[in-house]
């Protein structure tokens, strides 16, 4: 079952009336209740982002998306604000790579590198804004774990919570209660694949699947034979959401083919021809 099934509706998903704005001297126009982020986006405006994800709740953790934010009856005034989680607004003047917005990412991305020495997407932010080497003395157990806390919300989202952000400082990290195998993890890679760095190692075999130290087994796709689910993801999700125990049993593939096969008949139908042909 894909991440973005599982996760549903995205949370930039919004009605109200129109707001126009401007970002970095582009007008654009997002409904009520967007946020500075969105409007960027639509606007054609990168912003660099490592804990943002458009199906979960805003976190503001990276800090990487700050931006100055303004407003003509200000007089000259500007704000530091992180897009990710203010509310877009009419008449906002956004930009997004003044002097002091510029250094503050810098002073993040030189912090994130010295505890990610070795990560190639932070050594790849880091180059993008002028940074080889971190100035500050490199972590010497290097992680690639940037502490976005994505696996944690996402496995949050999904009602399961089988991790957690532990401990404080230097020692922080993500782990399962007590660092043993999570009771109720289900095994469904929704925290892996979220992972920005992939830094979950996870491993799965013909009819296994093990992560956070802890072994399932995998249900079968009843036409093609391969291991693609665990019984555990099918039984925690089985009747949630109107979703049936019979769905998982077919893998993503073998859906795809069937319902390929069903739009053809259906054509056929369409075009005058017999739906057995």
């Amino acid at each position: 079952m894909s991440l973005g099934k599982e996760m549903g509706t995205q949370a930039g998903e919004k009605g109200g009336r129109m707001l126009s704005l401007s970002v970095d001297g582009k007008s654009v126009q997002v409904r009520e209740g967007a946020f500075v982020l969105e409007a960027a986006r639509a606007a054609g405006v990168e912003i660099p982002t490592l804990c943002h994800h458009p199906a979960l709740e805003p976190y503001g953790g990276c800090r990487l998306c700050l931006v100055d934010v303004t407003r003509p009856e200000w007089g000259g005034w500007c704000k530091l604000v992180i897009a990710c989680q203010f509310p877009a607004e009419e008449g906002l003047l956004v930009h997004t790579a003044t002097e002091r917005v510029v250094e503050t990412r810098r002073v993040v991305l030189d912090l994130l590198l010295a505890r990610c020495p070795e990560t190639p997407l932070v050594q790849e932010l880091a180059r993008r804004h002028g940074i080889e080497q971190t100035s500050y003395v490199a972590n010497p157990e290097p992680t690639d774990c940037i502490l976005c806390a994505l696996c944690t919300r996402v496995c949050d989202h999904l009602g399961i919570s089988a991790i957690a952000t532990v401990n404080r400082g230097i020692g922080r990290e993500v782990a399962p209660p007590w660092g043993e195998a999570p009771p109720d993890c289900i095994g469904c890679l929704a925290c892996a694949e979220i992972c920005p760095t992939s830094c979950i190692p996870y491993e799965t075999s013909e009819g296994s699947r093990t992560i956070w130290g802890k072994t399932f087994e995998m249900l079968r796709c009843t036409r093609c034979g391969r291991a693609h689910v665990t019984v555990a993801e099918a039984d925690f999700f089985a009747g949630r959401g109107g979703v049936p125990r019979s769905y998982f049993e077919l893998c993503d593939a073998c859906k795809r083919k069937e319902m390929a096969a069903t739009f053809v008949k259906l054509s056929r139908g369409a075009a005058g021809f017999s739906v057995g042909a």
